[in-house]
């Protein structure tokens, strides 16, 4: 008999390798947490608990850089007025937080979707033998013959560069994470500007964190939550602003002031329905 039907608790116990807690002893990946404080950077901490093994030197530079790529946009970002409009009703920090962060997704502030398309991108050439020209050439024709927008390019705040992804592409030189699939995003992407006749659809910082992290050897979920860790200071700071300044509900009245309503005109129920 099972142990659900008998009534008793399964006898496999659940099962972690990221901390061990002992009497009096707290080991994080096998390291003493009294060790790391004040040891490592929080990056290195980062590390540390999502690959279980520290990182080298410039694994830890590299990753300390995205971790600042994105701190904030400001109130145009998708997870900055969500956050104050939540502590705007309800005043508390956590709840603010937990809003903006719900808002971080494929639309904004995830390079994950602009990942799986370099990996695919990769994996494509590899699969059919093809050199880097000629994977380019084959994506890029059938993104323009069937409309498709390349993910990881533009910006309407940058035309010419994004400079936080040309500081991260810098950095990336600078630590070795320059490598075949980096190069062949950068190749696609030329393409893509010359078939469109196009200059100022620049790789912009969700491109660049993708392809840097895929050199790393990241998988998309661990992209996905480097990208929320860097949006994250930001919008604390605006879950903070709110919570002194007390702005939020400005954004509300704002919003109702510039909308438009295009719903039916004013109507009845049937008199029958009327009491």
């Amino acid at each position: 008999m099972s142990s659900a039907e008998t009534g008793s608790l399964p006898s496999n116990k659940l099962k972690t390798s990221i901390t061990n807690l002992l009497p009096g002893k707290i080991l994080v990946r096998g390291y003493p947490l009294e060790e790391l404080i004040g040891n490592i950077s929080y990056g290195e901490m980062i590390y540390l608990c999502l690959k279980g093994e520290l990182p080298d030197k410039n694994t830890a530079r590299m990753l300390n850089a995205l971790l600042l790529a994105i701190t904030d946009h400001g109130l145009v970002s998708a997870a900055s007025p969500p956050a104050r409009i939540v502590c705007a009703g309800n005043p508390d920090p956590i709840k603010g937080l937990c809003a903006g962060i719900l808002s971080i997704g494929v639309v904004t502030g995830s390079p994950k979707e602009s990942a799986r398309f370099i990996n695919g991108a990769y994996r494509m050439m590899k699969e059919q033998n093809l050199s880097p020209e000629q994977a380019a050439d084959k994506i890029v024709d059938d993104y323009v013959a069937n409309r498709k927008r390349l993910l990881g390019v533009g910006h309407p705040l940058f035309k010419d560069v994004d400079i936080r992804a040309a500081r991260l592409r810098e950095i990336a030189v600078q630590t070795g994470f320059i490598g075949d699939k980096l190069k062949l995003f950068e190749l696609i992407h030329q393409k893509y500007l010359q078939k469109l006749g196009k200059k100022n659809l620049v790789i912009n910082v969700d491109g660049m964190m993708a392809a840097i992290m895929c050199e790393m050897n990241f998988d998309e979920d661990i992209i996905d939550i480097i990208a929320v860790l860097s949006y994250l200071p930001g919008i604390c700071a605006h879950t903070y602003e709110e919570l002194k300044e007390k702005t939020g509900m400005g954004l509300v009245y704002q919003l109702a002031m510039v909308y438009e309503y295009a719903g039916p005109e004013e109507r009845h129920l049937p008199k029958d329905r009327l009491t």
